[in-house]
């Protein structure tokens, strides 16, 4: 199943963020290498990041809530997970 994952920050995590950013980019990568995570995106407003948008493959909703249990931005209480919004998504093939 596929979703587009829109997770604002939480106000005032900038620091927390970057704190935790190495972990998140490491774990990412990883699904990334697996298939699970297509792409993944910073959001960006007046030159700073406000959030992330991240296009998953995961094999069912039980899937993708363990990977949001896990994820370190949510985790480390970046993502304002009260306005995360999951948007089941077909994602077109490549030509």
């Amino acid at each position: 199943m596929q979703y587009l994952i829109i997770a604002y920050d939480n106000e005032g995590v900038i620091d927390k963020r970057m704190e935790a950013r190495p972990v998140h980019v490491e774990t990412t990568q990883k699904l990334m290498s697996e298939g699970k995570i297509i792409s993944a995106c910073a959001m960006i407003e007046e030159d700073e990041m406000v959030g992330s948008s991240v296009l998953t493959n995961f094999e069912s909703e039980d899937e993708l809530n363990a990977w949001l249990e896990s994820e370190p931005y949510v985790i480390s209480g970046v993502w304002n997970m009260d306005e995360i919004q999951i948007v089941p998504v077909k994602i077109m093939p490549k030509a």
